[in-house]
């Protein structure tokens, strides 16, 4: 394969990423540093400690004991009500033995909760997910403070499950790890045809079994979710950034060829621990360029506006700056390469059968569009990446992908579907948002219109019912920012605007709350910062000002005067569902452009 330069624009921007993070990577590397330095070696535990901690490895604890090779530990999100961790329940038993098979040894350090956006999209409990993310890299960091381990594994997939458990590793950055996902369902009803059902349930032209008949079709085994939202951009950013064994990211649960791949990602962990020739740290395979490369794999692939939040958190973790203007310079350089439900007609399953992770790791280094010389947990450079695994007879094998399997799904980066990345950055005097443009027609980049204020989606909704908003019109909803009730998704907004929308209209949602990365068609202005809690500009807005958001110029403005306005008042917190517990987090949260973490702030990263 012969590359290009690297991209003027996407050098430019790291090498800004690189001077914006100098002191706090060299704070964070030195810290790792010392804590390698300092790792308790197994050995050296008091009796009574060692005892405790492999009382319960019943075959193993002679090999521990002995410390006979590396001992791997596992943090797990583990559920069976949730489809894409129903698979891990087993994962642990197979890879003990797969350890065994090289040497080493494995132990579950621990596991973390696991919820699901789609289960709680309108519900009280949508208001804990985003802090999720915090509560899950404290409990990674718990698991791993009992200094038994010589590597991680990592199990977990969807939304704030992934960035929480990486932003957790990264404290014990001075152990390699590695990502293990189960992937996908099989694909089920068309995408189309879920979408034309949730329209007429909204229009009240079915009924619930209908939908529930129809969801069923869609969401209906073990694995993630088809579309391509959270979870699965989750999978691709883990790829990008060399945390996979290559081409782990969209093999199905229970086919042989996962399960090869999860056996070569044990047997690989024991193989880059510190005690060989070929240590590959965490912190130092998660550095600049493979921040870089998550955005450039999210944004030519339009990915889920959930990491414009979360690729912020997971480099803050890791000593690193990276903002909202360098996702919007990248995404001016970056074309669009794959066209995957929401922005196209077919699944991730479809995605991977036309070429996949293989085909964009490839097209992207081709046009020198990611950098190629990141550390990755794979020998070989992030070129490996650019292959697909295969199976010959019972050996795990890789191949060079070829060319598009699909046109319409795929393209190379020479010929894109669009010449610029999925995101745009809208500003003014509004605030900042992120704008979804690769899920938008151009002809909807652009819509102003007198707007209608909101603070809740219901009420949003309740409006739609009433026939409020049969008109040209962009809908606030505010506080709905991390502070004021940890920024929840929603995704409840896109049957009753895009039926506003189909019947001719020209609708827009601006909020500064969170909408999923199964949303789209929609033109939405989201993550709004500041929020309205505290005073933000959304929080001055009246019923019937002009608003306008253009993806085009990257304009979010009103004609009105905000300055002599006073500032609405916010909603009650509410309780119940255990959101009086999360106080603190919103307490605590900064802005949604550095992560909107509690913990991070709290911490001073």
């Amino acid at each position: 394969m012969t590359n290009k330069p690297l991209n003027d624009t996407i050098h430019r921007v790291t090498q800004r990423v690189i001077a914006n993070s100098r002191d706090s990577r060299s704070a964070y590397l030195e810290l790792m540093d010392r804590e390698g330095d300092r790792q308790v070696n197994r050995g050296s535990l008091s009796c009574s400690n060692l005892a405790h901690a492999f009382a319960g490895a019943e075959e193993d604890q002679a090999a521990i004991m002995a410390a006979k090779g590396p001992n791997l530990g596992v943090v797990t999100a583990y559920n069976d009500m949730l489809s894409a961790h129903q698979p891990y329940h087993r994962y642990p038993e197979r890879m003990k033995i797969w350890a065994r098979e090289v040497g080493a040894t494995l132990q579950v350090a621990g596991g973390t909760p696991a919820m699901c956006d789609g289960v709680t999209q309108g519900e009280a409990g949508m208001e804990l997910s985003l802090f999720s993310r915090d509560t899950i890299a404290m409990s990674t960091v718990v698991a791993l403070s009992h200094a038994m381990y010589d590597g991680v594994a990592l199990l977990g997939i969807c939304d704030k499950i992934v960035p929480g458990l990486l932003m957790g590793a990264l404290r014990f950055g001075h152990l390699p790890a590695i990502f293990v996902p189960s992937g996908p369902m099989g694909t089920g009803i068309s995408n189309k045809e879920k979408q034309r059902v949730r329209q007429l349930y909204a229009e009240g032209k079915a009924n619930r079994e209908e939908l529930l008949a129809s969801e069923m079709g869609s969401y209906h085994s073990p694995g993630t979710c088809t579309f391509y939202g959270t979870a699965n951009s989750n999978q691709m950013m883990m790829e990008m950034m060399g945390l996979h064994v290559p081409g782990a990211a969209f093999v199905q649960p229970g086919a042989k060829l996962r399960q090869e791949l999860s056996r070569a990602a044990t047997h690989r962990l024991a193989a880059i621990g510190k005690s060989t020739d070929n240590f590959r740290p965490l912190a130092r395979v998660v550095d600049e360029k493979a921040i870089v490369n998550a955005a450039v794999g999210l944004l030519a692939t339009g990915g889920s506006t959930n990491h414009a939040i979360h690729i912020p958190a997971m480099a803050r973790a890791a000593g690193i700056r990276f903002d909202w203007t360098d996702l919007a310079e990248l995404s001016r350089a970056v074309p669009l390469v794959a066209r995957v439900y929401p922005n196209g007609s077919g699944d991730v399953n479809h995605f991977h059968e036309a070429g996949g992770m293989g085909f964009v790791v490839g097209t992207l280094l081709e046009e020198g569009l990611a950098h190629a010389d990141i550390l990755t947990v794979w020998d070989g450079g992030f070129e490996t990446y650019a292959r697909e695994p295969g199976m010959d007879g019972d050996a795990l094998v890789w191949r060079d992908p070829g060319p598009s399997g699909d046109p319409e799904m795929l393209r190379p980066a020479s010929d894109p579907f669009q010449e610029d990345g999925g995101m745009r950055l809208v500003e003014g005097n509004l605030g900042r948002a992120c704008f979804k443009s690769s899920a938008v027609e151009r002809e909807r980049w652009t819509i102003e219109a007198p707007c209608r204020v909101f603070d809740t989606q219901h009420a949003v909704n309740e409006a739609f019912a009433k026939g409020e908003l049969d008109r040209d019109v962009v809908v606030i909803v505010r506080f709905q920012g991390p502070r004021a009730n940890g920024m929840p998704e929603l995704h409840k907004l896109t049957p009753a605007l895009g039926v506003l929308q189909d019947r001719g209209y020209r609708v827009a949602l601006v909020t500064d709350g969170r909408m999923s990365g199964a949303s789209g068609k929609v033109p939405a202005a989201i993550h709004c910062t500041p929020e309205a809690l505290g005073g933000g500009p959304l929080s001055k807005l009246r019923d019937g000002d002009m608003v306008k958001v253009c993806a085009a110029t990257g304009e979010l403005s009103t004609q009105a005067d905000l300055s002599t306005r006073e500032t609405a008042p916010a909603p009650e917190p509410e309780t119940g569902m255990g959101r009086e517990f999360f106080a603190l987090f919103r307490a605590g949260a900064n802005g949604a452009e550095q992560g909107a973490s509690a913990m991070l702030a709290a911490s001073g990263l």
